[in-house]
């Protein structure tokens, strides 16, 4: 299959080309602006590209919605029979339930997540026209591999190890649960729903270790044997608890995690701190 892929050279498209590579496709990385850009005949779409920061987003939240949502128009309009999305667990908000189904409501309470719940709903009304099987993969939290997203908490908490940075900050105790996914896993899952070929649409939550922060720091001790400086902060306001992906429909189509319990997320993105470590 001839797939053309945004964002491949990201953290999470690195991983997907090499899978689908030894998968037997053929990867058409898209270059360019995706708001402008000629956009290359394919067999399907894998589209990770976009804008991604929280903050940032209600600063300029036309911006987002410029790349995020009229860049994902373009790509629906190239014609490709097969369409697999990135999306956020962003989109849920801050639920009230602890384990969240693709049924659960989408609340989205910043404007990067609504870019995305923007996004997912063109997506689902062009498949349901009969033009494309698509499907929308809601990620919860990448980790591990090499990540240099320094906001993230495992890739955070092996820069503190490593010395590289000063502390980790701690918001309230330390307890709140976010699910995790070794961005190898996450990639698999992308994979497996682009050549899944069914009609109409479908959303899949990404995710598979839930973990407090505090699990994590502890992990990272455990792996590194460097405890790691916490810099305890205020909880923040309405902050929700715990978020859990029930994952039953994506292992519906097969996947399987098979590189994210703690400890392997943090050894692998240990590891990638390799001879720039200090500690």
């Amino acid at each position: 299959m001839r797939v053309l892929v945004t964002g491949s050279r990201g953290y999470l498209g690195r991983s997907i080309v090499g899978q689908l590579v030894e998968a037997g496709h053929e990867v058409v990385p898209f270059a360019g602006d995706v708001r402008t850009a000629d956009i290359p005949s394919s067999d399907g779409v894998i589209h990770l590209a976009a804008l991604a920061r929280v903050r940032e987003s209600f600063e300029d939240p036309l911006s987002y919605y410029d790349v995020n949502v009229t860049g994902t128009l373009r790509l629906l309009k190239s014609g490709a029979p097969r369409f697999v999305f990135a999306s956020t667990a962003g989109v849920y908000g801050t639920p009230r339930g602890h384990v969240l189904t693709e049924e659960h409501p989408r609340v989205p309470t910043n404007p990067y997540a609504a870019t995305k719940a923007a996004a997912e709903d063109a997506l689902a009304w062009t498949a349901r026209t009969g033009a494309l099987s698509a499907a929308t993969l809601r990620l919860f939290n990448l980790a591990g591999g090499g990540d240099r997203d320094e906001t993230r908490v495992v890739t955070r908490a092996c820069a503190v190890a490593a010395g590289r940075l000063p502390s980790m900050e701690v918001y309230g105790d330390g307890s709140a649960v976010r699910d995790f996914v070794h961005v190898a896993d996450a990639a698999r899952a992308f994979v497996l729903a682009l050549e899944h070929r069914a009609p109409g649409h479908e959303a899949y939550n990404v995710g598979a270790t839930p973990a407090s922060v505090a699990d994590v720091l502890a992990a990272v001790h455990r792996v590194t044997g460097v405890p790691v400086t916490a810099d305890h902060r205020p909880a923040h306001p309405g902050e929700t608890r715990e978020m859990r992906a029930d994952t039953t429909k994506l292992r519906a189509l097969g996947w399987r995690p098979v590189e994210s319990d703690l400890d392997s997320l943090v050894g692998s993105q240990w590891a990638a701190e390799g001879p720039h470590r200090t500690a």
